[in-house]
């Protein structure tokens, strides 16, 4: 069921294509499953809002809170994927990140999508 050398970008060897389309050039989808999200919230540390602080006194890119919010990002598309393979797609098509502030003591970030079967054409 998995998709063989599809020939994607993605920067992780996943069995499950992930694109932000609707379809997929030379594929076309058999089966619609459902949505699948991967969600996960994530506290900023003391430390790095200190940091966060004074950085933005004096301008700059504030490395330790983006290096935070790729890993969480990361983490919620690797649970959306786990998600889709539970239930049974080698697709997520329309996929989508929401970032939001979690009753402010953290960020939230959900990876949404829809899980399909695709196969060549």
């Amino acid at each position: 069921m998995g998709i063989e050398d599809y020939g994607g970008g993605q920067g992780t060897q996943s069995d499950v294509l992930v694109v932000t389309t609707n379809d997929v050039p030379g594929f076309r989808v058999e089966q619609v499953i459902g949505e699948v999200f991967g969600l996960t919230v994530r506290s900023r540390h003391l430390g790095s809002q200190i940091g966060a602080g004074l950085k933005s006194m004096v301008g700059g890119e504030l490395k330790g809170l983006t290096k935070t919010l790729v890993q969480t990002r990361n983490q919620a598309m690797d649970r959306l994927v786990e998600q889709a393979r539970a239930r049974g797609a080698n697709a997520v098509l329309a996929f989508r990140f929401d970032v939001s502030e979690a009753a402010d003591v953290g960020t939230e970030v959900c990876a949404y999508g829809t899980a399909v079967v695709v196969a060549r054409v």
